[in-house]
């Protein structure tokens, strides 16, 4: 399912929108500030984000700038009630990828909605290996090679080596992982990520997955 996050604090268009996205087949997680809406992404897994302009605390222009200072290049969708000129233009050269001024028919942002995702789908078409410095994860073949070195990878080695490839030098915690790799009903107990870091340690190298004591483990 493609997961969507909805940061609007005005309750009446946060409804309208949730319920219209569910009914057209996406799951929709609503918040309701941006400082909220930054532990939700940089926590969760989502698709796409419709941010509003106008938030409690931070505002969606600071939301848009922390999330592409950090890499984050998943698409965002700005809606607005401002209809300037200069605020449509401060999204988009602030790394927004579409504009939407309210009030807005819901067909336009649903069609809006599927036009992103749809170029991000084509992009991760073309995307078939993941690098950091000289490790290689093939995402078809399920490979992983250092220099000259290729070796195999289970399921879930290969899933846990992806986290890490797709978030190098940012530190996961094993609760992140847990519930990426494994799922949200899996035991918080368990030190199955331990487990499978030393797996995947002896397949990329020892030092090349750094244990962050008390918050968990960075690709370094």
């Amino acid at each position: 399912m493609t997961s969507i996050l909805i940061v609007e604090d005005e309750q009446r268009i946060s409804l309208f929108v949730e319920k219209g996205l569910t009914a057209a087949g996406y799951t929709p997680t609503v918040v309701t500030d941006g400082l909220t809406a930054l532990d939700y992404i940089a926590t969760g897994s989502f698709d796409l984000v419709l941010l509003d302009v106008g938030l409690p605390g931070i505002d969606g222009f600071e939301v848009l700038a922390r999330l592409r200072a950090r890499g984050d290049t998943m698409p965002i969708i700005m809606l607005t009630a401002r209809t300037s000129v200069e605020d449509t233009v401060a999204g988009l050269d602030g790394g927004a990828n579409d504009y939407l001024p309210k009030p807005f028919k819901f067909d336009e942002l649903v069609a809006r909605v599927r036009l992103r995702l749809r170029e991000v789908g084509q992009q991760a078409v073309a995307e078939t290996v993941l690098r950091h410095d000289n490790i290689a994860l093939d995402l078809a073949t399920r490979r992983v090679s250092v220099g000259n070195r290729t070796s195999d990878l289970s399921a879930r080695e290969f899933a846990l080596a992806e986290q890490f490839l797709r978030h190098p030098e940012q530190v996961l915690s094993r609760e992140q992982l847990l519930s990426r790799v494994w799922g949200f009903d899996f035991d918080p107990g368990s030190n199955v990520v331990d487990v499978y870091v030393r797996y995947v340690r002896g397949k990329i190298g020892a030092d090349r997955i750094e244990t962050v004591r008390g918050m968990g483990y960075r690709l370094v």
